[in-house]
């Protein structure tokens, strides 16, 4: 191994606090919520287009798939979430109030808390679309039931269709501080000697001393900061800009192989986790 490569800590040894291999018939609705930041729209345009073979989860970007939002057009999105959190009609309060120019509830929608923690370990293993103008991202929101300031962002990963080859890919990761005036956004592009459409496992650890966000056990990016606060994981593909023409072959893809992940305690391991392994 490289001594300047930057090894992440072997996951913990107890049992993940949250696991889904995606091996049930259908998706575990203890577990997600298949509609992506269903408040700020309505139903049929926020609801996840997908299904569950041998290989896990396969989301989908449909031919008659509906924007997300009529403003935010051409976006079309199928997602998945560890939960949802809403103010009433008409109200600025929800998770990830991620546009500047306001969104407003539309669909209220009762509070569900899956699994939101605010620190630990979580393990994505997913592989990427190569579709036209898609991306698959991870990310870690703020829940914002405790309160509307909580609204920071840790980006696993977002890999864009156009970024990925047989050889390297490319993707962002990082915090995002939305608008949380405890952080500072700090993204990055990082190069990956790999194919990201094949199936590699993403992780992130964070807690009070900050984020480290690795793929395949190597660190890609660190940060000294870190959301402090409940957060929701979201899983999502999009297809972003004008729908594809007749030639393009419709479902666009991508698929989620598996999801580990531990809340902080005890026994998970805070070595330095950007510390080299020789």
């Amino acid at each position: 191994m490289d001594a300047d490569v930057l090894r992440l800590p072997e996951p913990p040894a107890r049992e993940a606090d949250f696991h889904d291999d995606f091996a049930a018939a259908d998706l575990r609705r203890d577990r997600w919520v298949d509609h992506y930041l269903p408040h700020w729209t309505t139903p049929e345009r926020s609801r996840a287009r997908y299904d569950i073979d041998s290989a896990g989860l396969r989301l989908r970007i449909d031919a008659d798939q509906p924007d997300w939002r009529e403003e935010d057009a051409p976006l079309r999105v199928s997602n998945v979430q560890t939960g949802v959190f809403s103010g009433p009609l008409g109200s600025r309060r929800g998770t990830h109030r991620h546009r500047p120019d306001g969104l407003a509830v539309r669909t209220e929608t009762p509070e569900r808390l899956l699994w939101a923690p605010a620190a630990g370990r979580v393990d994505v293993t997913v592989g990427a679309s190569r579709d036209e103008g898609c991306m698959l991202a991870a990310w870690l929101v703020g829940t914002e039931h405790l309160s509307d300031r909580d609204t920071g962002e840790i980006c696993l990963f977002e890999i864009d269709a156009a970024a990925v080859g047989e050889r390297e890919s490319r993707a962002r990761c990082g915090v995002k501080a939305h608008t949380d005036g405890r952080l500072t956004t700090d993204m990055a592009e990082v190069v990956l000697p790999l194919d990201a459409s094949a199936p590699h496992t993403w992780t992130v650890i964070w807690d009070g001393s900050g984020t480290v966000i690795g793929c395949e056990g190597v660190v890609v990016k660190r940060s000294p900061q870190a959301p402090a606060y409940p957060l929701f994981l979201l899983i999502d593909l999009f297809e972003i800009g004008p729908r594809s023409g007749s030639g393009t072959a419709y479902p666009k893809t991508a698929r989620v192989h598996r999801v580990r992940g531990w809340d902080a305690g005890g026994d998970l391991d805070r070595q330095d986790p950007g510390r080299q392994n020789a």
